[in-house]
Formats: C-alpha cells, structure tokens, sequence
C-alpha cells in the first residue's frame, strides 16, 4: 500500500485507491478513531475486481492525515455529564465537518459521483453527505451504524464498563488491551485467529497511534446528535448493512435506519458484530459490489433510454 495526500478542506487527508480510475467510483469512509487500513486489503480489492474504483482514506485526527493539534481535546466525564441534562456540547468539529471533508476528497480527486460506503461512525458521515449532497452520491451503504434517534439502545454494560475503563485512564492502550476489546466486540460467527487479530492491532499501533482523536471523534459524535429527519428525506438507493450480534451499537439502531429512509433495503447478518474479520470479507463484498453494481446498471439503462 503507498499512501498519498492531497489537502481537502483546509486540512491534509491521507488516501489510497485500488482498481482503475476510469471505473465507478466507491469511497470508503471508516469509523470512529479507526485508520483506513481498517479496510481489509481482500475487501477492497475484491470491490475492484466488480469493476469499481475504490478509495479509502483516514479521517481528520486519525491515521495518517492531518491531527486537529490545536483543537481542545474535550472530557468523556464532562461530555456525559452535559449530555445528561441537555446541555451544548464545546467540540472542535462535528460529523457535519466531516463529511465536508469527504466530499472535499471527492472534488480534489475530480470524482464526480461516487457510490458512498461507511461503516459505524462512517456510515453517519456517509448518511450526511448523502442527504446533503445527493447530486455526488451513487449510492449509500450504511454499515453498523445509527440514525442516532435518542430512543435507541446503546452499547451491552460489559462495552461500556470497557469503554469507560479506557475513557478514564483506567486501561493504558495496548496491544493486550486492545485486542481484549476487539474480541469483546467481535464477531462470533465469523471468528479470528489469534494471529490475525494481533498483525490487525500491531499494525495499526505501528502506523499511527493518536488518543486525542478518539476523544474528539467520540465528541463529534455525541454533539451531532440525531439524524433521523436527514434520512427521511434521501431518496437515493441506500442499503443498511448489521450484524445481529453487534454490542457495541446493537442491531436496533440498524433496523432504525432503515425504517428512517425511505425505501431502503436491510440485510441482517447473523453472527456478524462490530469488527470486519477476514471470514466476512465475501459476504461484506457480494452485498456492498452486488447494491453499487444494480444501480450502476440502473443509471447505464436510464442513460441509454434517455440517449434514445
């Protein structure tokens, strides 16, 4: 993999693409503290090999691209409490930002649409680019993500005791640690080797290692709130992707966003959870490719038919 950069807005992301440029373009948008090589490399190539461009890229304060240093790095305890009595959260950016900064990618990448796929965190920013901006999206592939209605079910006690273990400095990131959280999120049905978990987690350590944006993305989180009224209103061809084992955002917050836009397809996956194992890449890869291929076809036949 050879990383590139390119500046979108006004900060510096870090990219890379598989597959030929002159193909359908698919953005992968990653979740919350997570790098883009997050992404199984047999993932994005096996989206290459249906005839796409794939591109994925490290958010802002992750990774690779740009840290947000002189952004104020916010209080998990402070957060919570505010958010508990409906008080303004002080964040540096929102997911809003966030996805500007993706559609900002797509403009210095001259891509004019794309088919637009995110997974946790990324799939709130994929629902808010696709709402705000239908004109650039394809299609959307929301995956274990939420429309963030307050009503929904948060994380099993056991995630968040870990969470908040960590949140407090309680559990020092390490690689034990982290892959003991990765194993507690995981997914049953679709297991990993120890060795494949621990090359994951070493090679993400290795790559970048950056605790403040945690925080600040777990804040953009929290401070954006729901979005239940923008999905109401995308129109564009969307499928909802969830694992029936998810803990750490349960399965109800996917129902939930596919009943919020209209029209959108669900595909439940028993044993999956909150991880993207290596034994779920061709199920992942038939329903992602198998949704941008149907309406890449649809646009191909109402552009003949248009021709004609």
């Amino acid at each position: 993999m050879s990383e590139r950069y390119l500046d979108a807005n006004g900060i510096r992301l870090a990219y890379d693409d598989f597959g030929n440029a002159e193909d359908p373009a698919i953005l992968l948008i990653m979740g919350m503290a997570t790098q883009m090589t997050a992404w199984p490399l047999s993932f994005c190539q096996g989206l290459a090999d249906r005839g796409f461009h794939v591109i994925r890229f490290d958010n802002r304060d992750v990774g690779l691209s740009e840290k947000m240093l002189t952004a104020r790095i916010p209080s998990t305890v402070g957060m919570m409490l505010r958010a508990a009595i409906n008080r303004p959260l002080r964040v540096s950016y929102k997911l809003d930002e966030m996805a500007t900064d993706a559609i900002e990618l797509m403009n210095a990448l001259n891509l004019e649409r794309a088919h637009i796929v995110g997974v946790s965190m990324g799939g709130m920013i994929g629902q808010i680019l696709t709402a705000k901006h239908a004109d650039r999206v394809h299609s959307l592939t929301s995956i274990m993500s939420s429309s963030g209605a307050p009503h929904l079910p948060r994380a099993s006690k056991k995630v968040t005791r870990a969470l908040l273990k960590r949140y407090l400095g309680l559990v020092k990131p390490s690689l034990e640690s982290t892959m003991a959280f990765q194993r507690l999120i995981g997914s049953p049905g679709f297991p990993q080797s120890d060795e494949e978990l621990k090359e994951k987690v070493r090679a993400a350590f290795q790559r970048s290692f950056y605790p403040p944006g945690f925080a600040r993305h777990m804040a953009a989180i929290m401070a954006s709130g729901s979005r239940v009224d923008l999905l109401k209103t995308i129109t564009t061809p969307s499928l909802v992707i969830h694992g029936r084992d998810d803990v750490l955002v349960p399965l109800a917050c996917g129902i939930d966003t596919a009943r919020k836009i209209p029209n959108a397809r669900l595909e439940i996956i028993e044993g999956m959870g909150h991880n993207l194992p290596e034994s779920l890449v061709p199920v992942l890869t038939d329903l992602t490719a198998g949704h941008a291929s149907a309406v890449t076809s649809s646009l191909s036949l109402s552009a003949a038919s248009g021709a004609a």
